[in-house]
């Protein structure tokens, strides 16, 4: 079995968030003075989390947001960012720039709602669920390749260490091998992924998990708050498992959903 740790962060916040307008991927705004403070909050709680690969949209105010992140990082903070344009916002067409209001008023016109309705020059929910079961099945070529080149070094310290920096902030609970590798086995993990991205790709590729991978949710989860949208840096964890041998589909259990600790007073003891 091979196991790896999914980080996904939503960006700060931009100006644009705060007025309601929509960004997509031709309005690129930096982040707000709120937006870089909550990054470095984030960066604050995620400080002593081990990661072994950063992804990011190639967008401002991803990159600002992953910067600020590792720059707080205590164990990370050298780690190359690989941008990827995979990751970028749904693209909104002729709603870019925009208030929220007017693309809701355009989409009641043609009959349909919001986010079903792609607006003249914006991607489809199926297009942008396509971007990201892409990137998704990349990283995971990624890590099963890189854990069978590392496969004989892969027992002992360095991935209990991934998984237990994890657990220092995030409810593992049965999800944590190193507390169950003497019954069963489970190996630790083979890397640990911080993905920072966008509130409706996130969405849509949290939909995949869902929907398409059968992902498992938390007692305290619903489907409803499953598929809600990340308030800005809420952060997300999944545990991803591959049965060793088998050319089938992950599978995949949500830790936590949108956490935002970090912005309710709680990253100053951290």
């Amino acid at each position: 079995m091979t196991r790896f740790a999914l980080t996904v962060v939503r960006h700060g916040e931009t100006r644009f968030n705060k007025e309601k307008i929509i960004q997509g991927q031709g309005i690129d705004e930096p982040l707000s003075e709120t937006g870089f403070k909550q990054a470095a909050a984030a960066g604050i709680f995620l400080n002593n989390v081990k990661f072994t690969h950063v992804f990011s949209s190639d967008l401002m105010r991803t990159k600002q947001t992953v910067h600020g992140i590792l720059e707080k990082s205590k164990v990370c903070k050298d780690l190359t960012v690989k941008y990827d344009s995979r990751l970028r916002e749904r693209k909104y067409g002729v709603a870019e720039g925009r208030a929220l209001s007017e693309l809701r008023a355009m989409a009641k016109a043609a009959g349909e709602e919001c986010p079903m309705f792609t607006p003249p020059g914006g991607e489809t929910l199926d297009q942008v669920k396509m971007r990201g079961k892409d990137f998704f099945d990349i990283l995971c070529q990624l890590i099963l390749q890189e854990a069978g080149q590392n496969e004989p070094f892969s027992q002992g310290a360095p991935s209990n260490c991934l998984e237990t920096s994890l657990a220092e902030i995030f409810p593992l609970g049965k999800t944590c091998a190193s507390e169950s590798n003497a019954d069963s086995g489970a190996p630790g993990l083979a890397a640990s992924v911080l993905v920072v991205s966008h509130g409706a790709y996130m969405k849509s590729l949290f939909n995949y998990f869902l929907t398409d991978l059968k992902c498992s949710l938390p007692s305290t989860l619903n489907k409803s708050e499953f598929m809600s949208v990340s308030p800005n840096t809420g952060i997300s964890l999944f545990i991803i498992n591959f049965e060793k041998g088998r050319e089938v589909k992950p599978t995949i259990q949500c830790v936590c959903m949108y956490l935002q600790d970090h912005l309710n007073g709680g990253t100053e003891t951290r």
